[in-house]
């Protein structure tokens, strides 16, 4: 079936995001004032067309489980794409990124190569080296990071933090109760990239990305079973924080967007829906500038609407590459 092409638009155009459409090496150009970010998700060393941008924004599960094999196969692919600045985190199966913990769990992924635990030098290398460097790859873990797309240009900043709640005891999952301490050392500013959750929070001055792995509660996490395992934390705190686009994945049948006016309170049940030919915009009416756009960007084709779409590509149809445009 012919996927339906999807744009959502804020008031007066300040954001716009490319859900779905035909080609990824063809979707409509950027306008002079915009920078075009391309958000992806849940890759799990798997290669696929991304759309060319400014900024190539990645949130978490770079790899299936975090082998040295696994790690060259992404950062080959990354450092290979044409994106002027490209911004990754970890995710919960990068295992040995969680340093610490993966020194007391390796040895339950010893079917997956990790009987003996994998060395963390070479592949901080592939994520922070020459290699990265040249290509300009920024990797954060829990750091801040400034940066322009264009001299003299708007000043963003990304915060970038590998952690989700927990789950089955993967990496870098907290508790229930260690959420509302992490979440309070979020910043409020721009843009907001929290590890397959990222999130753009606004400021007078300059924009800040956080990326988060995990989803907030009840946007965009509903799963197969429709439980809804997004941070509770996260949610409560948006408010708050206010972030002009909140990134992440995790939850890969959960995929879709949603521009959210802060003039409607707190965002609350927002999913994506099942089937193809219902995947719009949800009716909200957009009467403020002060907006969040929300993206699960998960790329790896799972649930009803794997069905639905018919497809079983990483990025195809129903899982592309979700591009936003932010007027600077």
């Amino acid at each position: 079936m012919d996927a339906p092409q999807v744009t959502l638009r804020s008031a007066k155009d300040r954001e716009i995001v490319h859900l779905e459409y035909d080609d990824p090496l063809n979707v409509p150009s950027v306008s002079s004032g915009y920078t075009r970010f391309v958000c992806v998700s849940d890759t799990h060393s798997r290669r696929f067309p991304v759309p060319d941008g400014d900024v190539l924004l990645h949130s978490g599960d770079l790899t299936n489980t975090g082998t040295l094999a696994e790690f060259e196969q992404t950062m080959d692919w990354i450092c290979g794409l044409p994106h002027k600045l490209k911004i990754i985190i970890a995710g919960n199966h990068d295992l040995p990124l969680h340093a610490e913990w993966y020194k007391q769990n390796h040895a339950r992924w010893s079917g997956y190569g990790h009987s003996a635990p994998q060395d963390l030098g070479p592949i901080v290398e592939l994520l922070k080296g020459k290699k990265a460097q040249k290509a300009n790859v920024v990797y954060l873990q829990d750091e801040l990071h400034s940066f322009q797309t264009t001299e003299g240009g708007r000043t963003w900043s990304v915060y970038g933090s590998p952690w989700s709640p927990e789950y089955l005891n993967w990496a870098f999952g907290y508790s229930a109760a260690e959420g509302p301490a992490l979440v309070a050392k979020f910043p409020k500013s721009d843009i907001l990239f929290v590890s397959s959750s990222f999130l753009i929070l606004r400021s007078s001055s300059r924009a800040v990305f956080r990326l988060t792995h995990g989803p907030p509660r009840g946007v965009f996490d509903r799963t197969v079973r429709g439980d809804l395992p997004g941070c509770l934390a996260l949610i409560d705190a948006l408010p708050r924080l206010r972030p002009r686009l909140h990134l992440f994945g995790h939850i890969h049948e959960a995929h879709g967007a949603h521009i959210h006016s802060w003039s409607k309170g707190n965002i609350r049940d927002v999913q994506n829906s099942t089937l193809a030919a219902q995947d719009i915009e949800l009716p909200e009416a957009v009467d403020s500038d002060e907006v969040t756009v929300f993206v699960n960007a998960a790329n790896w084709p799972m649930g009803q609407r794997k069905q639905e779409y018919m497809t079983r590509q990483f990025g195809g149809p129903g899982f592309r590459a979700v591009v936003v445009d932010m007027l600077d």
